[in-house]
C-alpha cells in the first residue's frame, strides 16, 4: 500500500467490481433478451442495496481500505481522535486534559471551523498533536454526493488545514462515517487514506460521561482508534462537556495497562 499522502491508482474492491460485472450483464441481457428485464432489473437494485449497505457501515472496508485499527508495528499504543472541532470551548479544555496526561491524539477538523479558529489549530499542532480531514462543511449530505463534490469539498479541506496547521493532512474521516463508492477513488487521487474507528463513545448525543467511558473501554485493547468528539459535544448535568471526563477515564485506564497515546501519522506513517 502507498504511504498516505502519495497518491495511488485506484483498484476497485471485490464488491465494486461485482456490481459493475451485474450492471454490465444486466445491460447484456436486456439486448439479448428484452423479456428479461424484472431478472436484470432485480441484479442492479441488489447491487446497488449491496453498495448502500456497504456506505452506511462506517468500519467497513468494502468499498476501499479503511483503517479501524492501528498496525501490528504500532505495539503497545492506542490513537484517540477526535472530530468536528475545532471548538472555542472545548478544544482548549482538551488540549489541557491531553497535556496532562502527556497524550497525543489526532483532531480531525472541519475546514470551515479551522477558518473560523484558527489559532486553535495551531495550538493543536504546537502541543504536539495531529490535524486531519474532516471535509470542508461536514455536510450531512455526503454520503449522495457525486465524485467531483466529493472531491471539492475534501480538496478545500485539504488547503484550509494545510495552510493552517503548517502540514497537509493524511488521513480523511467521512462525515458520521458515511460514505459511497465515489470516496476512495477520490482519495486515492489526493494521497489520502480513510480511517473510521475500533469503537466510538457516542458523545454527541449521550449525556453521561461514564457511559461513554466504558463503551471505549469494552474490550479495550493495545491498537485501538477510539473516536471522541470536540464538536458537538453533549453535556452532562452541570453543563461540562461529556467528553472532558470520559477521555480521562480512558487516559487513566490506558496509563494503568501500559498503553501509550500516538497520533494516526506517527502509527502508521512512521
Amino acid at each position: 500500500m502507498n504511504a498516505p499522502g502519495t497518491p495511488r491508482r485506484w483498484t476497485p474492491t471485490p464488491l465494486i467490481g461485482g456490481a459493475a460485472a451485474v450492471h454490465a450483464g444486466a445491460l447484456a441481457s436486456l439486448l439479448a433478451a428484452p423479456a428479461t428485464w424484472p431478472w436484470a432489473a432485480g441484479g442492479v437494485i441488489a447491487s446497488h442495496l449491496a453498495l448502500t449497505a456497504a456506505g452506511l457501515w462506517p468500519r467497513s472496508a468494502l468499498l476501499g481500505h479503511n483503517w479501524t485499527t492501528l498496525p501490528e508495528a504500532a505495539g503497545a499504543r492506542i490513537a484517540i481522535t477526535i472530530d468536528d472541532g475545532p471548538d472555542p470551548d472545548v478544544t482548549p479544555r482538551v488540549l489541557d486534559l491531553l497535556d496532562a496526561h502527556r497524550a497525543r491524539a489526532t483532531f480531525f477538523c472541519i475546514g470551515e471551523r479551522a477558518r473560523a479558529y484558527p489559532r486553535i489549530v495551531e495550538a493543536i499542532v504546537a502541543r504536539g498533536h495531529a490535524v486531519e480531514n474532516h471535509s470542508q462543511r461536514h455536510r450531512h449530505n455526503f454520503s449522495l454526493m457525486g465524485p467531483g463534490a466529493m472531491r471539492r469539498e475534501i480538496d478545500a479541506a485539504q488547503t484550509t488545514l494545510g495552510d493552517i496547521a503548517g502540514v497537509a493532512p493524511l488521513f480523511f474521516r467521512a462525515p458520521a462515517g458515511l460514505r459511497n463508492p465515489f470516496l476512495e477513488p477520490v482519495l486515492c487521487a489526493l494521497g489520502l487514506h480513510l480511517a473510521s474507528w475500533t469503537r466510538r463513545g457516542f458523545d454527541t448525543r449521550t449525556g453521561d460521561a461514564s457511559l461513554v467511558a466504558r463503551r471505549l473501554l469494552h474490550g479495550f485493547a493495545a491498537r485501538d482508534i477510539l473516536l471522541v468528539h470536540d464538536g458537538h459535544a453533549a453535556k452532562d448535568r452541570e453543563g461540562a462537556p461529556v467528553v472532558l471526563a470520559a477521555l480521562d477515564t480512558v487516559l487513566r485506564a490506558a496509563a494503568d495497562r501500559g498503553l501509550a497515546t500516538v497520533t494516526l501519522r506517527e502509527a502508521i506513517v512512521g
